[in-house]
């Protein structure tokens, strides 16, 4: 595998560490509210559900890194949470807030082409 697919793929990886981080973490916190607009009180009603979107966010890190790290099946394991990054990036376009499709969906289709496309 390349190492500048490598090197995309670590970087998707900490997107979704950041992501959790905001959603669990930040989210009623001045910081969290900044970054996805919210009032205080809008914050609070949506933590629970921004707490667990923030979960499967490290799990997508995690299943990254985990295909960074594999010996069998790195190529497969890889292609399929960067393909969930990219669809997740694309429903949250349509759905939540249009950069979404940018700051999610672009690096995830970036590194799932350098994949595919570096595989030997």
């Amino acid at each position: 595998m390349s190492l500048i697919a490598n090197v995309f793929v670590a970087f998707v990886a900490l997107l979704h560490v950041g992501f959790f981080v905001l959603e669990s973490l930040l989210w009623t916190k001045p910081a969290g509210r900044r970054v996805f607009g919210l009032t205080a009180e809008k914050a609070q009603d949506s933590a629970a559900l921004a707490a667990n979107q923030g979960v499967y966010n490290l799990f997508v890190a995690a299943g990254l890194i985990w295909g960074l790290v594999a010996h069998d099946g790195a190529f497969a394991i890889k292609v399929f949470f960067l393909s969930f990054v990219v669809i997740a990036g694309i429903v949250g376009a349509m759905t939540a807030k249009r950069s979404i499709l940018f700051v999610q969906g672009l690096p995830g289709a970036v590194a799932l082409l350098l994949v595919v496309f570096t595989q030997r």
